[in-house]
């Protein structure tokens, strides 16, 4: 591909646009054959009508999927392999269901595909959610190439942009208690039942956790002092905190005070629970995997599924955020079906929410919390209303 640059220049990573070693400070080491080659010299190794396309598909996961597509991060081992498997099966469709004849080498993958896959997803009745996905990988493969806005808007593609267009706003509150479901009583049921999944149910609800979160979470090892978390003097809020990061999504580091009770007594009893000063929350006979299988085991057999009681484990993280967010106003949340707040004070509240979830973008508390409600309209004043009269709340 005669065009391939490797730069962006409207964003905020320029993508293989580094010599030598690693492409960049966040990709893995090379193979040793490819020490102080360019990505440009790398792909141009493998000529396009030589080598197998699933090769060159291989080649580029190699270069590119550890790469967030627009920040200077590395992503989840998730996405890497809900991608890398995406990418793979996309090409095989390609063939065995779009009809194409032969596969094209990525490099040279066109609009024809593209749409021809997207007209497959429609007829297998994929969810808009599903396909916004797809067509984000895609987005990100065509990065990598140096081909940046080849993968156009859904509407492009035959698709409603209302239908397909993310907001990223919650528009239904995921809480357990928004469910009818007696929080604190399920909870001590399935503690009952396994005491390290209890225990990491309590954490999930007092600290906002997410499940792998609330499983890897050492609760000997990972508490510090506020000295040692690296926060300004302003922002104090409590002596000790606890330190959240293995398990946490892109392996971002945040911090939650202990400064409730609840907190306090979620992570004295998973202290109690944990075997070891050095322990997790899962049971020490099993590894990860198994642990994260017997956590989800656990929450179906009490009926904490989408399909029976409209609620996941991830709702005990709703549930804390909407809680602080009416603590900091006093009002209920948008989801929740609470008031406008003003304007200050609900940007300060949802800062707040953000941070406490672990990301650092105010906006990024709509998703748990909805979209900011506008000041009610004054009414008109009323014919022979005395101007000088306070208009009626």
């Amino acid at each position: 591909m005669s065009n391939l640059h490797f730069h962006r220049p409207h964003s905020r990573r320029a993508q293989g646009s580094t010599g030598a070693g690693r492409a960049t400070p966040l990709q893995p080491i090379r193979r040793q054959d490819w020490a102080g080659l360019s990505p440009q010299d790398i792909l141009a190794r493998y000529r396009i009508g030589h080598t197998p396309p699933a090769q060159v598909l291989e080649v580029l996961l190699e270069l590119f999927n550890t790469l967030h597509t627009s920040l200077e991060k590395t992503v989840s081992h998730k996405t890497r392999l809900e991608r890398a498997q995406f990418l793979r099966r996309f090409f095989h469709d390609l063939k065995q269901k779009a009809g194409f004849k032969t596969l094209p080498d990525p490099r040279n993958l066109g609009q024809k595909h593209v749409r021809a896959m997207v007209e497959v997803w429609q007829r297998e009745r994929l969810a808009p959610g599903t396909i916004q996905t797809y067509l984000s990988f895609l987005r990100g493969l065509a990065m990598w190439m140096g081909k940046h806005g080849f993968v156009r808007q859904p509407q492009h593609y035959g698709l409603e942009l209302t239908e397909y267009q993310r907001t990223g706003l919650a528009e239904r509150d995921k809480s357990w208690s928004a469910q009818g479901i007696d929080v604190a009583a399920l909870i001590e049921q399935v503690g009952a039942y396994d005491r390290y999944v209890g225990a990491s149910l309590r954490l999930s609800l007092a600290l906002g956790l997410r499940r792998k979160e609330s499983v890897m979470f050492r609760p000997h090892r990972n508490l510090v002092p506020f000295e040692a978390t690296g926060l300004p003097p302003e922002e104090r809020e409590a002596d000790r905190y606890a330190r959240i990061k293995e398990g946490s999504k892109g392996g971002r580091l945040r911090f939650v005070a202990l400064d409730s009770p609840a907190r306090l007594a979620a992570v004295k009893h998973a202290q109690d629970v944990a075997v070891g000063l050095d322990a997790h929350m899962g049971d020490p006979d099993r590894d990860l995997k198994r642990n994260l299988r017997r956590f989800d085991y656990v929450l179906e057999k009490f009926g904490v599924t989408m399909r029976q009681l409209g609620a996941t484990s991830h709702g005990l993280r709703h549930e804390m955020l909407n809680n602080l967010y009416q603590d900091e106003t006093g009002q209920a949340s948008p989801v929740r079906g609470g008031g406008p707040v003003p304007p200050e004070i609900d940007k300060a509240a949802r800062l707040t929410v953000a941070k406490a979830a672990g990301h650092s973008r105010t906006r990024a508390a709509g998703a748990y919390l909805g979209a900011v409600l506008g000041k009610r309209a004054l009414p008109r004043d009323r014919p022979g209303q005395d101007d000088a009269d306070p208009v009626p709340a």
